[in-house]
């Protein structure tokens, strides 16, 4: 049932400044050079998103410049490199494919981490050096570059890799089942016939870590739609599923699947459900008056609290039209770079990675956490245009997201300039965990790859996260602690 304007707009009233925030991370405050914070609601009026002097500051320090010149990490810290594209080999004896992206963690036998890692390459196989190899029985389409290796490191420190799927595009985020397996998504809308294409791409699928033969003859979950998809978490207790789009032109959505009737999740059921299965909504959102929201950039204040509505989507196969141009702006709620979702404290956070001549407001990132119970959406972290993202300090482009067993929360920077992990504590002081010191520049011009795929291990002692180009999964140990609020 539908959260009515009225129903939403009297709760309001009841509770003065809206729904009483929820989930473990509170108001998070922001980065130096954020828009706007209110107070957080213990009512203490620290100034959370400037304390990094006070002697109770959370994170672990200064970051120390690498020798090695890959990661500088605070004192204490240390980190391996568990595959890199060009060294590392698969089981098969190809090399790690390249341009690591979103990454989850499962436990396996005998101690040792299975990670599932996407591999974000787009358009024409032809193009990649390293494109994921075409393991025979794993293809879904033999003309495509992307799909998913699946790690597995040992306690001893021993590594192996394989291909989990291959032969899809542009495998960005994606998310993790309470079931144990790993859902993929292609952040493309290209169909059959383009870049040489055999088959559409834009979907969801399903990748097994622990069973190489339920991968086998790759199926797309078509009842999730064909988008420009980003990330899918699923809701243990009421069996949604929800998914960013990342697009523009217009923005892109928030959406939510709906499970047909009688229908139990599951290790591959997923893969067995009609294209048409359950029902795929688009948000529609409001604000405490009752007044519509056109676009989620419009909320300029940390603790900002919106209601949800869900809006059926017409085709959700997009075969004439894409599913964001299905709807009129009065329709749905836009957003630009929906990007990385991770589920934790009873519902879902959301990354908005920026804003900018898109949009109605420009921002350098937001953090959203969608409350199911309640169908709220609050703002929980709001970063203010970077005026200098070539300086170390700012944060800008939060992408991929992890909930932090410490406490908060830990992200993926993919911004402008240089590129940090990041953690930001439960009442919202944000501190760096670690930066990318790879230049794939020049001295005259440095780049720096964004980090992706941020996720600890099933035991909370390591901190797995990538550098995207040239593709290097990093496993991040040291003194962990309970952050401070």
């Amino acid at each position: 049932m539908p959260l009515s304007r009225r129903e939403f707009t009297r709760q309001s009233a009841l509770t003065g400044a809206g729904v009483a925030l929820t989930g473990a991370v509170g108001a998070l405050a922001t980065a130096p050079g954020a828009l706007a914070a209110e107070e957080h609601s213990s009512g203490h009026g620290h100034d959370h998103g400037h304390d990094h002097g006070h002697h109770h500051a959370p994170g672990y320090g200064a970051l120390v410049p690498d020798p090695k010149g890959i990661l500088a990490l605070p004192k204490g810290f240390s980190y391996r490199i568990i595959t890199r594209t060009g060294v590392t080999k698969l089981d098969s004896g190809e090399s790690t494919p390249s341009n690591h992206d979103g990454t989850a963690t499962f436990a396996g036998a005998r101690g040792t981490t299975l990670l599932v890692n996407n591999h974000e390459l787009a358009g024409a196989r032809a193009t990649w050096p390293h494109p994921v190899p075409l393991t025979e029985g794993l293809v879904y389409d033999p003309a495509a570059a992307g799909g998913c290796t699946v790690v597995e490191v040992h306690r001893g420190g021993e590594v192996a890799e394989w291909v989990g799927i291959a032969g899809t595009a542009t495998n960005c985020a994606g998310g993790a089942t309470p079931w144990g397996t790993w859902l993929t998504c292609e952040e493309t809308e290209d169909k059959a016939g383009k870049n040489g294409f055999t088959k559409d791409h834009g979907y969801v699928f399903e990748v097994d870590p622990y069973d190489r033969r339920a991968n086998r003859a790759p199926k797309p979950i078509k009842a999730l739609g064909r988008y420009a998809h980003e990330a899918v978490v699923v809701d243990p207790k009421r069996g949604h599923l929800y998914l960013t789009e990342d697009a523009s032109g217009p923005n892109g959505l928030l959406y939510r699947w709906t499970p047909p009737e009688g229908f139990k999740h599951g290790r591959g059921k997923l893969r067995t459900l009609a294209d048409d299965a359950g029902v795929l909504q688009a948000t529609k959102v409001f604000d405490k008056s009752g007044a519509f929201v056109d676009d989620l950039s419009r909320a300029t204040k940390i603790g900002t609290v919106y209601g949800v509505d869900w809006v059926d989507v017409p085709d959700r196969d997009a075969k004439t039209v894409s599913v964001r141009k299905q709807f009129t702006d009065t329709q749905v709620t836009r957003a630009r770079k929906l990007e990385g979702m991770w589920w934790g404290d009873g519902g879902t956070y959301i990354v908005a990675s920026f804003a900018r001549d898109e949009s109605p407001v420009q921002h350098d990132g937001q953090v959203w956490f969608y409350d199911p119970k309640r169908r709220t959406l609050t703002l929980k972290v709001l970063l203010g245009v970077n005026p200098d993202p070539s300086k170390d300090g700012a944060f800008d482009g939060p992408d991929n997201i992890t909930v932090s067993p410490y406490g908060g929360l830990v992200i993926a920077e993919d911004g402008e300039g240089v590129s940090h992990l990041f953690g930001a504590t439960e009442s919202g002081v944000t501190y760096p965990i670690a930066r990318n010191e790879l230049n794939i520049g020049t001295a005259e011009k440095p780049e720096w790859s964004e980090f992706t795929g941020v996720t600890f291990s099933p035991d909370g002692h390591t901190l797995f996260a990538n550098i995207q180009v040239p593709g290097i999964m990093l496993a991040i140990t040291g003194p962990w602690k309970r952050q401070s609020r």
